[in-house]
């Protein structure tokens, strides 16, 4: 598949207001549609990674919200309107309620998920 309208592509997770809805498109690669309401720690999910981190990379832009994104470096902040590049080892935290579409890696985000599902219990 080449072409993936969010509409079109299947729900992965959902609770508590966030929603991932994932599927690859081809060359290696998934997109990713994601809310995150305001608040929106993904700190406790990724307890167990690596550095308790996502390690996998992300290409993509930030629809609405603010949001900031923990690394190793310090943290940063991105707003609506940004495309942005997140390199493995970074943990999310929505300053206001997020919406974004975003590129990665099929096999490391299938991992994250797995991860972060597992952690939902």
């Amino acid at each position: 598949m080449t072409a993936a309208a969010r509409n079109d592509v299947p729900v992965v997770m959902e609770g508590g207001g966030v929603e991932l809805r994932t599927q690859p498109i081809g060359g290696g690669l998934s997109v990713g549609y994601i809310s995150l309401p305001q608040g929106t720690d993904m700190g406790p999910a990724m307890k167990g990674l690596p550095d308790d981190s996502c390690q996998c990379p992300h290409w993509g832009y930030l629809l609405k919200g603010r949001l900031r994104m923990l690394t190793p470096d310090g943290e940063d902040i991105y707003e609506a309107g940004q495309a942005y590049y997140w390199a493995p080892g970074h943990v999310p935290l929505a300053l206001e309620d997020c919406e974004f579409v975003e590129f990665s890696p099929t096999e490391d985000f299938d991992k994250v998920i797995a991860h972060v599902k597992a952690q939902a219990g």
